[in-house]
C-alpha cells in the first residue's frame, strides 16, 4: 500500500493517521497534545502538497524540505512557541516512523530553531487563591437561602437567580458543591485540567490522604491532597444519588449519569468563578498549577520534590518556578533594602 494512500476526509495519510492513533493510545497523550499535533502536521502536509505540488513522501524529505517550511514559517511572523510546536509535532512523527520501520533517518535532527521565549507563568497569590475558593460557597450559601424561600421564589441574595423548578435548584446544587470540590482539589494537587478529567473513585487514598494520578505518556504518580479538598469531595458525592464506585470518575459532568467533566465544562466554570472574585477571568485552569508550585516553592519546597508533585519528566520544566520566586524576592529586595 502506498504510504500516503487513506481515504479518510480529515487525514489525507495512513502514516499520519496511525500516529494519531498511537499519541492516543500508546502514549495516552492529552487532547490538547493530540490537537496540536494533527494541526501541526496536517498543516506540514498542506503546505508541501502547496509547494511541491505533491504529497509528502515522508521517508524521502531531505533536511532542506524542512528548513524551506521553517523559511515560510518566519514570513508569517509566528511566534517561537509556535514554530518550536510545530517541528516537536514532526520530530515526534518522525521517531514514530523509524521505531515502525517506514524511514531511516529523521531530517529534522539538528535544525536550528529559534530560542523559547523567556516568559515566567502566571499565578495567582495565596489571597488571590482564597478568594477564588470562596467565590462557589458564596454562592452556595446564596442559594440554599433561595430555597429557603419557596413561597416567594426570590433570591434572597443577589448572587442567587430565581430558580424554576426544584429539578433546576438540584442541578445548581450539584454543580456547585462539585465546583468547590473540583478547585479545591485541583489547587491541593497541582493538577493538569486533563487529570482532575481522568481521576477516579479508586485514585483516592482516603487515611494515607493521596491520590494516584494519571499523567502525561500514562506515567502515575501519588500526589498529596489536603483535608479541605478531601471534606470538599465528600460534600460533594453525599449530593449525588449514590457515591462514585471504583471504577466511575471523581467529578460528574451531570449529577445524573456517572460521565466524567471535560476540560471545557471546567474552564467555563472557572471563568464564572474568576469573576465572582473579581479576578481575570482570561486566568485558565493550569494557573492554579502554576499557583501551586510558586507557593510550594516560597514557603520552602525543595525543587526536586517539587518536580515530583507536579510530574515534570525534566527539571528544566520546573526550574521556571524558581525564575518567579527569585524575581519576587528581588522585588522585595528592592522595596524594603536602604541601599537597595
Amino acid at each position: 500500500m502506498p504510504e500516503c494512500a487513506s481515504n479518510h476526509p480529515d487525514i489525507p495519510c495512513v502514516w499520519l493517521k496511525e500516529f494519531l492513533d498511537h499519541l492516543a493510545t500508546d502514549r495516552g497523550a492529552s487532547v490538547y497534545t493530540q490537537r496540536n499535533y494533527r494541526q501541526a502536521l496536517l498543516e506540514f502536509y498542506r503546505w508541501h502538497e502547496q509547494e511541491r505540488q505533491q504529497p509528502p513522501a515522508w521517508n524521502q524529505l531531505q533536511r532542506d524540505d524542512f528548513r524551506a517550511y521553517l523559511r515560510n514559517l518566519g514570513r508569517h511572523s509566528l511566534h517561537r512557541a509556535a514554530v518550536r510546536l510545530r517541528f516537536s509535532a514532526l520530530r515526534t512523527f518522525y521517531k514514530f516512523l523509524i521505531r515502525r520501520g517506514y524511514a531511516e533517518i529523521s531530517p529534522i535532527k539538528n535544525i536550528a530553531l529559534p530560542k523559547p521565549e523567556k516568559k515566567l507563568p502566571q499565578f495567582l497569590s495565596i489571597t488571590q487563591i482564597n478568594d477564588l475558593l470562596k467565590a462557589p460557597v458564596k454562592e452556595m450559601e446564596a442559594l440554599e437561602k433561595s430555597l429557603a424561600c419557596p413561597a416567594t421564589n426570590t433570591p434572597a441574595e443577589p448572587n442567587a437567580p430565581a430558580l424554576t423548578s426544584t429539578a433546576e435548584a438540584n442541578l445548581r446544587i450539584h454543580a456547585g458543591w462539585r465546583d468547590i470540590a473540583v478547585l479545591e482539589t485541583i489547587y491541593s494537587c497541582g493538577l493538569r485540567i486533563g487529570e482532575i478529567c481522568a481521576l477516579r473513585a479508586a485514585d483516592i487514598f482516603w487515611d494515607e490522604q493521596l491520590i494516584r494520578v494519571q499523567g502525561k505518556g500514562k506515567k502515575e504518580r501519588q500526589v498529596p491532597i489536603g483535608a479541605p479538598a478531601l471534606e470538599a469531595i465528600r460534600h460533594y458525592w453525599k449530593q449525588l444519588p449514590q457515591s462514585p464506585v471504583a471504577a466511575e470518575p471523581v467529578f460528574y459532568a451531570r449529577p445524573d449519569k456517572p460521565e466524567p467533566m471535560y476540560p471545557r465544562l471546567i474552564q467555563l466554570r472557572l471563568k464564572r468563578y474568576l469573576a465572582m472574585a473579581g479576578l481575570d477571568p482570561a486566568l485558565t485552569p493550569h494557573k492554579l498549577r502554576h499557583s501551586y508550585a510558586t507557593h510550594l516553592l516560597d514557603a520552602g519546597a525543595d525543587l526536586r520534590s517539587v518536580q515530583e508533585l507536579l510530574g515534570h519528566a525534566n527539571l528544566v520544566t520546573t526550574q521556571v518556578y524558581t525564575h518567579i520566586t527569585t524575581e519576587r524576592l528581588k522585588r522585595a529586595y528592592d522595596a524594603a533594602h536602604p541601599r537597595a
